[in-house]
């Protein structure tokens, strides 16, 4: 189980990283976004490689943000039963979601998606907009994203184990978000 741990704390010590990049992308996209206006309407100069890049970096932080948020307990979830279940059953019903649920979702969108990126490279595609960008660079963000998200799965599975055995206290409070 040891040896299991340490995997979960490196999948964690890298989502972290990546969640930490898109964090980055939200603020490049704002200044981009900003930027881009401000030319348009200053210099009457405006291009699609940097409306492009904008969609690009939103695909970036949904992808690659999906894991770091998996990892650190904010995603989305259907409170109608876990909100009534003890910390214990809690652990359970994430277990079996991850297995059942997220682990097979992603495996298959990993599957599918890289042909998708695999065309778009082998043909070096790029977007028919005029000053477009490459494309097949964002294509890469799919399969990678529902890849990072199924081993962040695994991290997440690994440590509800341990959790239910009583190898370590699972930290994995879940505040229902305030609207």
């Amino acid at each position: 189980m040891d040896f299991l741990l340490r995997l979960s704390r490196g999948i964690d010590a890298l989502n972290e990283k990546i969640g930490y990049s898109a964090n980055v992308a939200v603020l490049l996209s704002c200044l981009i976004s900003a930027g881009n206006a401000m030319v348009r309407y200053a210099f009457d100069y405006s291009s699609n490689g940097w409306l492009e890049i904008q969609w690009y970096l939103f695909a970036y932080m949904v992808m690659f943000g999906a894991s770091y948020t998996f990892r650190r307990n904010e995603h989305v979830r259907v409170e109608i039963f876990y909100l009534f279940l003890s910390e214990r059953g809690q652990a359970w019903l994430d277990l079996f979601g991850t297995i059942l649920l997220l682990l097979p979702v992603c495996v298959v969108l990993t599957l599918l998606s890289w042909p998708f990126f695999m065309q778009s490279y082998a043909t070096n595609e790029w977007s028919g907009n005029a000053n477009g960008l490459i494309r097949w660079p964002i294509k890469l963000v799919l399969p990678v994203g529902f890849a990072l998200l199924a081993v962040q799965g695994i991290s997440e599975i690994i440590k509800r184990i341990a959790a239910l055995k009583g190898y370590i206290a699972l930290d994995a409070k879940y505040e229902r978000p305030q609207q």
